[in-house]
């Protein structure tokens, strides 16, 4: 879950850590609503994601925003960490569904039909968000250096 919420949250180990609490929160004050055949997992994922998209939605919620960023967490061996640090960034710069859905899809490997539940929404605006994410990030990726370089 914590893996999912730094995504999330584009590498913000501490807003991910306040997500996983939430989430974890809700689970254990729901516990019964939970189907053995659906699992906990699952339904954790659906309140983290939640838990997400109802924080990007606050505006009366500020986060504190740092100049410098120190990440705990050593990112994947072999991976860059400069491409680590821009695809986060473009992340950051999404809509908050779209980012969901490119985490969700590509990040955490669901299929579609799971994106979907965890979103509460239909398999179709999974697809439509998945395609204008990827359009958009494709455009952000491509721009010039200079732009790129104020996105970090």
């Amino acid at each position: 879950m914590l893996r999912t919420a730094r995504l999330l949250a584009s590498g913000d180990d501490h807003w991910a850590e306040d997500l996983v609490q939430v989430a974890l929160t809700k689970l254990y004050v729901h516990w019964a609503k939970v189907r053995r055949d659906e699992g906990a997992e699952r339904y954790a994922h659906r309140i983290l994601v939640n838990a997400f998209l109802d924080e990007r939605k606050r505006m009366w919620r500020h986060r504190e925003a740092t100049t410098e960023r120190l990440y705990d967490a050593s990112p994947p061996t072999g991976a860059d960490p400069a491409d680590r640090l821009t695809v986060l960034a473009v992340l950051a710069k999404l809509p908050r569904r779209q980012h969901a859905v490119v985490v969700l899809r590509f990040f955490r490997d669901f299929d579609v039909r799971t994106t979907a539940e965890l979103m509460g929404c239909t398999e179709g605006t999974v697809k439509s968000q998945t395609s204008r994410a990827l359009a958009t990030m494709r455009d952000l990726l491509h721009e010039p250096l200079e732009t790129m370089e104020s996105l970090r």
